[in-house]
């Protein structure tokens, strides 16, 4: 896979994490600019319309967490990738960052290889996804339009992140079916990244939240469903 088509954006507040991540990506081929603060960062992402963005979560003025909230509601950026790189490893933290729209969390310190063969990870998955204009599901009384990336309940709109989206898509393309926790695993992360157990469970619970209605049935010890 050629990665040097694929633009990468490092945040984080320290220039020497930046400079050290940045020689290491662009070994590998990425494209790679940077981004000290997270308004540094909006700003640069809309210019630039980076393919993965990688966000430190503790910085001054604008965190990671907010940073991310801001540019998951930037139509043009749905479909950048999101990776939280922090030194900060407790489960709160981790949560916060999924519930924020991130599609994968990496503490420091870590090795750069084992980054970029995350990062790598993802951009496989994305790559190999294939393109529809018409991928809409339409079950019961929803809409989930992946064109528009949006839900509809009876015509009024539900805000998702993306991989919430991703997941109550994929839960009501076969209502009724019980999918695995391996299963969704698979099929919204990828084989080669790494989570943590409670993952899945934390986005179901804020889907659930936000829909206000119960359409996802858990059946214990297997995984979740979508009751039409």
């Amino acid at each position: 896979m050629e990665f040097s088509k694929y633009r990468i954006l490092l945040v984080d507040d320290e220039s020497d994490v930046l400079e050290f991540l940045s020689y290491n990506l662009r070994k590998e081929g990425f494209v790679v600019s940077t981004a000290l603060n997270g308004r540094e960062a909006i700003a640069r992402a809309l210019e630039e319309q980076p393919h993965l963005i990688v966000l430190d979560v503790m910085m001054p003025e604008m965190d990671g967490i907010e940073t991310c909230e801001e540019i998951k509601k930037i139509p043009e950026l749905k479909n950048s990738l999101i990776v939280f790189l922090t030194a900060r490893g407790e489960d709160y933290s981790q949560i916060s960052g999924f519930d924020a729209g991130a599609d994968d969390y990496v503490t420091k310190p870590i090795k750069p290889k084992l980054l970029i063969s995350r990062l790598k990870a993802l951009l496989r998955r994305i790559s190999d996804q294939p393109v529809s204009s018409t991928d809409t599901v339409k079950v019961a009384d929803f809409v989930i339009d992946t064109e528009r990336f949006i839900v509809l309940h009876k015509g009024e709109e539900i805000i998702l992140p993306k991989k919430e989206f991703e997941l109550l898509r994929l839960l009501a393309s076969k209502p009724n079916k019980v999918f695995t926790r391996e299963e969704i695993f698979s099929k919204i992360w990828g084989d080669n990244v790494i989570v943590g157990d409670r993952t899945i469970d934390v986005h179901i619970k804020k889907i659930r939240e936000k829909i206000g209605l119960d359409v996802i049935r858990t059946v214990k010890g297997v995984g979740y469903k979508f009751e039409a």
